[in-house]
């Protein structure tokens, strides 16, 4: 799996982590007053890792998915090669065929027709093969181009991985210190997270 992927039970871990001190926090606080917006901090610090372990699922999942698409691209690439190779068989044989009708064409006009009719034959089959190669390339195209968007919609979703780590971290800071502004930098980078995540919807729609 590629290394931005966040797996989700090590993001519970971390909500929860993050939720007991902000929980911890304000209790310790309720004495001395100002400090509702830790309840509130939690709540986002929640909300913010929701995203982030949803993100961390779509980026594995399209990260999948570009495995795959890449694999079936070489698979097809193997195809259309072995198809091509034929073609080039083909196309000799049917030169051959060509060149021997044509010498024994003076001498032996029975047995050059007969070439002649099998070099027509190879270059019926040459036409096949030559049709199902580049059928075979046009589908790596396609898988290879499937594969590319995955991952940049993959990128997108871990991306946002990251950044909404670094905003739970700081909520966290924020909440073990009861420093608010701390909490808002928390939520402007989550905001930012949260502009990745919907890249890599937009994208992956």
């Amino acid at each position: 799996m590629p290394e931005e992927e966040i797996e989700t039970q090590e993001l519970k871990e971390r909500l929860e982590e993050a939720h007991e001190h902000a929980k911890h926090a304000g209790h310790a606080g309720q004495g001395h007053g100002g400090t509702a917006w830790l309840t509130w901090l939690s709540l986002s610090t929640a909300i913010v890792a929701v995203l982030a372990a949803i993100a961390a699922l779509e980026s594995g999942a399209r990260a999948n998915d570009a495995i795959v698409q890449k694999n079936d691209a070489i698979l097809h690439q193997s195809k259309a090669d072995d198809e091509w190779s034929y073609y080039q068989a083909k196309s000799i044989q049917a030169t051959v065929y060509a060149v021997q009708a044509e010498a024994l064409a003076g001498t032996n006009g029975e047995l050059a027709a007969k070439l002649r009719g099998e070099g027509d034959h190879e270059r019926d089959d040459r036409t096949e093969h030559r049709q199902e190669a580049e059928k075979e390339q046009k589908l790596v195209d396609e898988r290879n181009e499937e594969s590319e968007h995955s991952l940049h919609v993959h990128h997108q979703f871990a991306k946002s991985v990251t950044i909404f780590q670094v905003a739970i971290a700081l909520a966290a800071i924020g909440a073990l210190t009861r420093r608010k502004a701390m909490w808002w930098v928390s939520m402007g980078i989550g905001a930012i997270g949260v502009g990745f995540f919907a890249l890599g919807l937009l994208a992956g729609g």
